[in-house]
């Protein structure tokens, strides 16, 4: 059974058709990038999926139960994740934290199973090389170090799908190769990534499997490379070449 099962999810806003008839699943474990030109509608499905948008038509699975009409929070405690593209950290707290906050949130059960929590949070700023910054404020940090906190933050919040929207945005080149390694690190725990992105080579380097959103519905589902040299892939991006 798959993870997350979306079957025939359209969306109409404002007597506009956003999404049209979007189905496809993501196994356990598996990385899966979501990619097409800007106002396909990438954002927008994960605007659904994370329940923020409530779908006209279709429905969402999360395993066997089904999260159509689940509220964000409720599905946050199920097991989703969600990084968003402008920053979801707490800028005037220290990155320390920022952690804590999320590890607090955790069911007093699961909490306690993670051992000492200062320890936790030491773990987890050491893993995206933040430690030295623990008692600073986590807005001064760079945009890619704030992306790899907000990354870090969620992989110990217990979810097991997340959904991370252009986490290479603004990023260095080092700081996309941490974040590739920090994803890489989510597929070794067994988590499941969905991921929206522009930056193809990126992509073909984490990712399982590709789909690709024009005009609101899924026009290509396959393996990184076939889906780099499809020609439908070509004609999407106007005949330019996608990984220039």
């Amino acid at each position: 059974m798959p993870l997350l099962s979306v079957s025939h999810l359209s969306l109409t806003l404002n007597a506009q058709q956003i999404l049209k008839n979007v189905t496809f699943s993501v196994d356990q474990g598996e990385v899966v990038g979501l990619i097409g030109p800007n106002g396909s509608g990438k954002t927008t499905l994960f605007n659904v999926l994370s329940g923020f948008l409530k779908p006209t038509d279709g429905s969402i699975h999360l395993r066997d139960a089904d999260i159509t009409s689940v509220s964000p929070a409720q599905r946050a405690k199920l097991g989703i994740g969600r990084v968003f593209q402008n920053f979801g950290i707490f800028r005037e707290m220290t990155l320390e934290e920022n952690v804590l906050v999320a590890l607090e949130a955790l069911p007093k059960e699961q909490r306690m199973l993670l051992g000492n929590i200062k320890d936790v949070v030491k773990g987890t700023l050491d893993m995206v090389g933040l430690s030295q910054h623990a008692k600073k404020k986590a807005g001064s940090l760079s945009g890619g170090q704030m992306r790899l906190l907000e990354i870090a933050r969620t992989l110990k919040s217990g979810k097991e799908l997340f959904l991370l929207d252009e986490p290479t945005a603004g990023v260095s080149p080092k700081m996309t190769k941490q974040v590739a390694e920090l994803i890489a690190e989510l597929k070794k725990e067994g988590k499941t990534v969905l991921i929206i992105e522009h930056d193809l080579p990126f992509i073909s380097q984490i990712c399982d499997r590709v789909m690709v959103l024009d005009l609101g519905e899924v026009v290509l589902n396959g393996k990184p490379k076939e889906i780099k040299h499809d020609k439908k892939l070509q004609e999407i991006y106007f005949g330019a070449d996608p990984t220039a």
